[in-house]
């Protein structure tokens, strides 16, 4: 569908990608507008030393913005293209749009704001010229820092989340986790991003919270002005401008339909996950806060599969305390009691980055220091963690497992610093269960090859799908670029979830699985048969996935499973798992 930019009162439609299903309508509100005339006015020279201490300022309160805004821009520019940043943070620091923008300030005599806002012009021009598709992509980055330098140079606040006062459909170029987790969810309609894909941060923030989200809408938020009306379709990914009447008609029926199914839904939204041939399935729930909990209850989920632990530590000045871990864990435990609640160390880097640790800048920060790496290195706040989890394990429902364990020595490693902060709550006879499970995530192909070795020193394994396709197909899976090389059901992809569910059960452990696969009804045919023991996904989903459960027959499902391990083509798994959901519950695929 061709993005309409006619006329100004007219409808406009713009094609995404559907990325949380839902419908919604209402007023838009524009993160990051563009500041539409920067004011010019002559200096003198006595007063360049004035203005050049104002843009350090304002670098300074951006960076500090900045390393607050987890949702790095992924994609890496090589050593070739030197002078060129992979983040957001290398803009705010590039030596040659800084000297550069105060030369033309000294030389022309003019506010640092216009000639920052000249050079930054300059140098997203040239990159727009540049033979290569990575760095012309760099320009959105540079138009993003330059904005918000722009704004604390001129004393224009940033806006917040967490201050909308009313329900808002947000549009913005992308959504960064700290934004998304200070946001005022009540007041969110949905999300509307110019970049992403399904599985890109904003995407699984949206799914896990119930949101519709459409992203990779590529320059929406350039078309678009606060309070303009607009109606968002998550689930054929359209943003539509000045919705007719006729257009709000028709969603309206969509939305019956959809209501509709959810009634029925309802009805088995606290029933066992169980196929017609008697085969349990544990069905949980994904949480970053505790205030997620109540959803993860009310849509039935049994427990909590995966407690995304570093959101506790973004958006403030100083590290959690243990104390202040420990009351969060706790309560999260007592509140889905007798159900349990995994929690995952410490997940950072990547695209997640402490707002208080001077993290470093890598060039391939997914394959650098984060998750269990990064705890190994800083055992300091690795111990303070495990010490709140292993006291709230004394409610007896918790369970905690390692991020991206990539072979036996990094868990018998962690498992070493486990024992020793136990020996410490021992010897001071703090209560702790001594019997809390303590699993692997398996997200790096090195891990499901040697899963049998790292069953040893595990309890359970839960798959990361998500860093796990990334990984073994090598597509970085928030560039919607390349986002169509990013398949579920390639060959590798079913085969390494074969493999790491065969070694798990062969040495008596139960395999989960809380990628966002988990919550594809149309990939829970192929999950089954594969013999996975428990699924864990975005609270709201919990009753579709359970639903296409109860209607299934394991034994079919096995017996198809078995069949496309022999299968080379992607698109020939997905066909036989879909041919299975479409028949059972059509209702459910969007």
């Amino acid at each position: 569908m061709k993005n309409d930019l006619s006329q100004p009162n007219e409808e406009k439609r713009f094609q995404g990608i559907g990325a949380s299903p839902g419908i919604g309508h209402g007023k838009v509100v524009v993160l990051g507008a563009s500041i539409e005339k920067i004011p010019k006015r002559s200096i003198k020279k006595e007063q360049v030393h004035l203005e050049i201490a104002k843009l350090e300022h304002a670098l300074i309160t951006t960076r500090k913005q900045i390393q607050e805004i987890q949702d790095q821009i992924s994609s890496e520019i090589g050593e070739k293209n030197a002078g060129i940043f992979d983040a957001h943070l290398l803009v705010v620091e590039d030596s040659t749009l800084i000297d550069q923008a105060i030369k033309e300030m000294e030389q022309g005599l003019v506010n640092i704001e216009t000639a920052y806002s000249n050079v930054a012009q300059r140098y997203m021009r040239t990159l727009q010229k540049i033979d290569d598709e990575y760095l012309r992509e760099r320009v959105t980055d540079i138009e993003d820092v330059t904005r918000r330098v722009l704004r604390n140079l001129l004393g224009i606040e940033h806006q917040s989340l967490a201050l909308m006062q009313e329900p808002r459909i947000i549009v913005a170029v992308n959504i960064s986790p700290s934004d998304a987790a200070t946001m005022d969810r009540k007041n969110v309609i949905g999300f509307a991003t110019d970049i992403g894909t399904k599985t890109s941060h904003t995407a699984i923030m949206a799914r896990s919270l119930n949101i519709p989200a459409v992203v990779g809408l590529r320059d929406l938020s350039s078309h678009v002005e606060s309070e303009c009306e607009a109606l968002i379709d998550g689930y054929s990914g359209v943003l539509i401008l000045n919705p007719s009447e006729q257009t709000l008609l028709e969603y309206g029926q969509i939305e019956v339909r959809q209501q509709s199914i959810e009634t029925k839904l309802d009805e088995i939204r606290y029933q066992e996950a169980k196929t017609r041939d008697g085969r349990k399935i544990i069905l949980s729930g994904n949480i970053e806060t505790p205030e997620d909990v109540p959803l993860v209850i009310e849509n039935g989920a049994e427990g909590i599969g995966l407690y995304r632990t570093e959101f506790f530590y973004i958006n403030r000045e100083n590290l959690p305390t243990e104390e202040e871990q420990y009351e969060a864990y706790r309560k999260v435990a007592a509140a889905v009691k007798p159900n349990s609640v995994i929690i995952r160390t410490l997940d950072i880097g990547g695209d997640k980055f402490l707002s208080h640790l001077q993290m470093p800048q890598e060039m391939n920060p997914f394959l650098g220091w984060r998750a269990i790496r990064f705890c190994l290195a800083r055992q300091d706040i690795f111990r303070t963690q495990l010490r709140a989890i292993l006291r709230a394990s004394a409610e007896g429902n918790v369970k905690m497992m390692y991020p991206m364990i990539s072979g036996l020595q990094e868990i018998q490693q962690a498992n070493g610093i486990l024992e020793s902060v136990r020996e410490e709550l021992r010897r001071e006879n703090t209560p702790f269960d001594e019997n809390m499970s303590v699993g692997a995530m398996i997200e790096v192909p090195s891990a499901a090859l040697t899963a049998d070795a790292i069953a040893d020193e595990a309890d359970f394994f839960s798959i990361g799908t998500n860093d796990l396709i990334q990984y073994s197909i090598a597509v970085d899976r928030v560039n919607e670029r390349i986002a169509y090389l990013y398949e579920p059901t390639h060959p590798a992809i079913i085969r390494l979830i074969k493999m790491v569910i065969d070694a798990g059960h062969r040495k008596g452990l139960w395999v989960g699985l809380c990628g966002e696969m988990a919550g594809e009804v149309t990939l829970t045919p192929i999950l089954l048969g594969l013999g996975i023991d428990e699924l864990s996904t975005g609270s709201f989903l919990v009753p579709r996935i359970k639903q296409a459960i109860n209607l299934m027959d394991y034994a079919e499902v096995q017996k198809m499973a078995e069949e496309v391990l022999s299968y080379s083509s992607a698109g020939e798994i997905l066909k036989r798992s879909e041919e299975i959901a479409r028949r059972l519950y059509p209702e459910l695929i969007n």
